[in-house]
């Protein structure tokens, strides 16, 4: 009974109904959207800050990354790199110096990173992000990648000449002139501005490293199903008495922004349905002091205070389902047209950074479930709450005092 009474009070009102509804579907799809927008930029600051540079996981020598001396290697890396391998992590050994490179008048300061590109391309994706030009070859051992503000600030492009100086392990002077091979799309800051990318080979002839590897770099293999924690204690038991980092500790700074950036979905949400329960308090308002005079002759027939009660909150129950069926038959659809396509920044940027990790121009919605399920919950929660007021206030009038209201 009341549930047909709760119909008919919705359908007779139908206009305020129809806008009521509509006002939470709105808002439910709009949420819908922007939490698998933000859930895509999350991913793809998390993915940018793995697989393009860091990795999940590294290894390094004892102190290297607070004091990165040439000196400090590993000495067994391409064991421990065979070791792991084995056990279905991709992984690869890096070399890195520093240096200053010059072009004609310009000069800057350089962070060479020494890649076997026999290895590398199973751990990140850099080799994708090349702007202009290729990415480093065997073939090609006095060609270099560089990046994109390393490139503009010498005055340089595809094919350009570059003369890097530097001091080698043994003392000696490291010079060498480069061809510029590639240069990276942005990065992040540090490749932006110093990345000096070459051949491992190269490296160890101009700097005269014959051996070791200053960091080795892992990336689990895509049917790995383990958690990061046990991928972290897989490593470390192949690399005693060196440091072994996951991604978290090794950007702590991006770690915290993508962490705070996941708790401000829901304050979002939380603070757009605070505006939509205003919405539904003044309806709901509007539908008691309309009936009140009807609340009246229903307690004087012997209906129940949790009886009006019930039928009040029924009818703002049924209002919010119909809501979340526009919620989900809105947003989904929208949110997975733009996992899709994208929204294309590209003509206001050509490319922008989250955290200090640079992001693709186009940004891309990723639909998950807590995408969906969030803003519906909030939205049973937001709009019970607000109808908690006008559902008592219809339950405690006196029949007396209702049937002669005006």
């Amino acid at each position: 009974m009341l549930v047909r009474f709760a119909f008919r009070n919705l359908w007779r009102h139908r206009h305020r109904t129809f806008v009521t509804i509509a006002a939470m579907g709105l808002a439910g799809s709009v949420m819908v959207f922007y939490a698998a927008l933000m859930e895509g930029m999350l991913f793809d600051s998390k993915r940018n800050a793995i697989s393009m540079n860091s990795g999940e996981i590294q290894i390094h020598a004892e102190n290297y990354r607070r004091d990165p001396d040439l000196y400090k290697r590993i000495d067994n890396g391409y064991e421990i790199v065979t070791k792991l391998q084995q056990e279905g992590l991709n992984a690869a050994p890096r070399l890195y110096g520093f240096g200053l490179a010059a072009a004609g008048t310009s000069s800057s300061g350089i962070k060479m990173s020494a890649i076997d590109v026999d290895y590398e391309s199973r751990v990140t994706e850099i080799h994708k992000h090349v702007m202009r030009g290729e990415w480093i070859s065997k073939e090609a051992p006095n060609e270099v990648v560089i990046g994109r503000k390393l490139a503009r600030t010498l005055g340089v492009d595809l094919g350009d000449e570059v003369v890097i100086v530097s001091q080698a392990a043994d003392g000696s002077m490291a010079d060498a002139l480069f061809n510029i091979r590639g240069i990276l799309k942005s990065v992040s800051e540090e490749v932006d501005r110093a990345g000096f990318y070459m051949n491992t080979d190269t490296f160890r002839k101009l700097m005269v490293v014959p051996e070791g590897s200053h960091e080795i770099v892992i990336m689990p293999q895509d049917h790995q199903f383990n958690t990061l924690d046990e991928r972290l204690a897989q490593v470390k038991s192949h690399a005693p008495g060196l440091e072994v980092l996951n991604w978290q500790k090794l950007l702590p700074a991006i770690a915290e922004i993508l962490e705070m950036a996941d708790a401000s979905i829901i304050v979002m949400i939380l603070i757009t349905y605070i505006a939509v329960a205003m919405v539904i308090l003044n309806a709901m308002l509007m539908g008691v002091f309309e009936r009140i005079r009807e609340f009246g002759v229903m307690k004087a027939l012997g209906f129940s205070p949790w009886q009006i009660f019930g039928m009040i909150m029924l009818e703002s129950q049924i209002q919010v389902i119909l809501a979340a069926l526009i919620t989900m038959g809105v947003g989904i659809p929208l949110s997975l047209y733009y996992a899709e396509h994208g929204i294309d920044l590209t003509q206001f940027t050509g490319g922008f950074s989250f955290g200090g990790i640079a992001l693709d121009p186009v940004w891309r919605s990723l639909l998950t479930p807590e995408s969906v399920i969030i803003p519906v919950v909030m939205l049973f929660i937001i709009a019970t709450i607000a109808v908690i007021y006008p559902a008592i206030k219809a339950a405690v009038i006196q029949p007396i005092e209702a049937i002669h209201h005006r």
